[in-house]
Formats: C-alpha cells, structure tokens, sequence
C-alpha cells in the first residue's frame, strides 16, 4: 500500500523505511525518565485538579484560562530533582505562562507567592 511519508513528504510503500524518521532513544536521562512516568503523570492530574483547572497566573490577574494547562516546576529538576513530586513545588499554568516562567520573566518568587496565597504552602 503507498502512503504519504510524513517524515521525508514522498509517497512510498507504507513498510519501506525511507531513513528519515528519527530514531526514539531507548535509554532517556533520569529526567526523561521521570517526565514518562506513572507518578509524574498521576501527580500532574493532581496538580491540575487541585488548582480547578485554571491557570493560577491568569487567574491572579483576573482571567479565568483553563485552555493548554500544563504543570511547571518553580525549582526545577535541575536545580533540585528531589522536590520534582513536591506539592508546594508544582504550580498549573498555562503555555504561555509556562513559557514566561521558563525563561524567568515570571520570578519563581511570585509564582511561591501565588501557591502561599492560594494553599498556604510555606516558601
């Protein structure tokens, strides 16, 4: 059967290997590893769940976002990989918000200030 490889864009037998489709690691790093796991996955629904859904950013400055919620670690995994399950560590944002706090434009301070305020978790 001929299909449209959508990893090199010519058509060619569906089992035809064309070379191009990357290659998965069979070993990730202990991140990686963590990020696939069943406690990761249980604790991020968790997470998600006890912040109603919403992103806590928005919602501090007055937008309700409940849409592409994703779960941030305020210390992240490289800086302290024992806190990476740590309720008063973890925080539901949003991607955009998400984005910003990667790349430090939302303080690790203020997203602390933001899980004091809400659950009264000690920073």
């Amino acid at each position: 059967m001929l299909k449209s490889c959508k990893y090199c864009g010519r058509i060619h037998d569906s089992k035809y290997d064309c070379g191009m489709k990357p290659k998965r690691k069979k070993e990730g790093n202990e991140k990686d590893k963590f990020r696939w796991s069943r406690k990761w996955r249980e604790k991020r629904n968790q997470i998600v769940q006890r912040d109603n859904y919403l992103c806590l950013v928005c919602k501090h400055r007055g937008k309700y976002n409940y849409n592409d919620l994703e779960v941030h670690h305020i210390t992240s995994l490289e800086e302290d990989f024992n806190r990476r399950l740590d309720e008063d560590n973890l925080i539901t944002l949003c991607s955009e918000c998400h984005e910003l706090a990667e790349s430090g434009a939302i303080s690790k301070d203020y997203l602390y200030k933001l899980l004091y305020n809400a659950y009264g978790y000690e920073y």
